[in-house]
């Protein structure tokens, strides 16, 4: 039998005059440790009961969620060190990508099952035990389709894209994110159903009821339905194609995104504008790519004391820099446009080429006109006005 500890000891003082009190008599640090060693691992504190759970039960729970929590560390360290560096060493990237996307749900899957283990050590009634088995029943069936989601985002997406780089088709470059987008909503609303079922739920039942509020849903669904229909038109039609300027609604920029609910364009101040599909249903849709060539009009004036002769030189001029010039096309019309208020009007229809410029070209054209009409002493008017004074000639004469 274990000697009981003897009571705390009062320091004695000793008599001298380098005696002085030793602190350590104070204490008895086998025996104190002894007595709330023993206070502690008693049979009492475990059998204390929290929440209705006794104290070693409580102690087991958590022992395995935090063996839970620190197995799925080292099983995502375990897929981030050896399983990616056997997986490079293939010569296809597959295995990369299935290692890359299943790392983080198995984890979290090791962890789960931690916490499991360590409820199922714990006892809060028949209500919430079921409430709990719903719960760890839909977290996991949502885990298995955060892990589906990305592989077939990854996995499927990668294919679809790989083969519209290999396509020359425009529409399979387009429809490739769509599919991507389409596939990863399918698994997860699967998913969704399949955790609701799980966790005991008449899925049917909800879908029904559901149905009930089907027209008010349709009602508020509707602008969402057109915009799905306008961009299954854009797919099938293709009024146009990303990279394409347009011009719709008052937007006048570049297709940066074509989605199955809306398009994305880029303007030419640089902001992006999200549109609805279905506007390019119920709008004029004006593609200014699909134009072979842009048309340029430009109108000169000349001073009133312009020869005629001069007139025919200015046209002349025009043309030749005009048709000559690489970003134009040689469809071009110039010619004497009549009488203005200051000046004798001179215009000129020409085209530039789509591969051109149409920013550079008409202002390379411009600066050379500008230099060659100064060359040829060809003045540019600009607005006068002559003022007569009846008084004052009246006076003079």
């Amino acid at each position: 039998m274990r000697p009981s500890c003897p009571p705390p000891r009062t320091p004695k003082r000793r008599d001298g005059p380098n005696e002085t009190l030793n602190p350590l008599e104070f204490f008895e640090p086998v025996c104190m440790t002894q007595r709330y060693s023993r206070h502690f691992w008693s049979m009492e504190f475990l059998d204390t009961e929290f929440l209705g759970n006794p104290a070693m039960e409580w102690m087991i729970a958590l022992a395995w969620a935090l063996g839970g929590v620190i197995a799925g560390r080292l099983v995502y360290r375990w897929f981030s060190r050896r399983m990616k560096a056997l997986a490079a060493k293939s010569e296809t990237q597959l295995d990369d990508i299935i290692v890359d996307q299943i790392e983080e749900p198995l984890s979290l899957s090791v962890v789960l099952l931690g916490l499991w283990f360590g409820y199922d050590h714990l006892h809060f009634g028949a209500e919430t035990d079921a409430f709990m088995d719903h719960v760890f029943s839909i977290a996991v069936a949502l885990n298995v389709t955060w892990m589906a989601a990305r592989l077939v985002d990854s996995v499927l997406g990668n294919l679809f894209m790989g083969a519209a780089q290999k396509s020359s088709s425009q529409m399979m470059s387009q429809m490739a994110p769509i599919l991507r987008k389409t596939l990863r909503s399918t698994v997860w609303i699967l998913g969704f159903i399949m955790a609701l079922n799980n966790a005991g739920y008449d899925v049917a039942a909800l879908l029904a009821g559901v149905g009930i509020g089907g027209l008010a849903m349709g009602l508020a669904a509707k602008d969402f339905v057109a915009n799905i229909f306008g961009g299954i038109t854009v797919f099938v039609d293709q009024p146009f194609l990303v990279g394409d300027r347009v011009q719709v609604a008052g937007v006048d920029g570049t297709v940066t995104e074509i989605g199955i609910r809306s398009t994305r364009i880029k303007t030419l101040a640089g902001r992006v504008v999200t549109i609805p599909n279905h506007k390019f249903t119920d709008s004029l849709v004006e593609n200014v790519t699909a134009e072979p060539a842009r048309k340029i009009r430009l109108d000169l004036g000349l001073t009133y004391d312009t020869k005629p002769d001069q007139i025919e030189q200015a046209i002349g001029i025009l043309t030749e820099i005009i048709e000559k010039h690489i970003g134009t096309e040689d469809d071009t019309l110039i010619w004497f446009s009549g009488f203005g208020d200051f000046s004798l009007n001179v215009s000129a229809i020409y085209y530039v080429r789509k591969e051109a410029d149409v920013c550079l070209t008409p202002g390379m054209v411009n600066l050379e006109i500008l230099k060659r009409f100064n060359d040829a002493s060809l003045d540019f008017a600009f607005p006068t006005q002559t003022l007569i004074h009846e008084g004052l000639q009246n006076a003079t004469s």
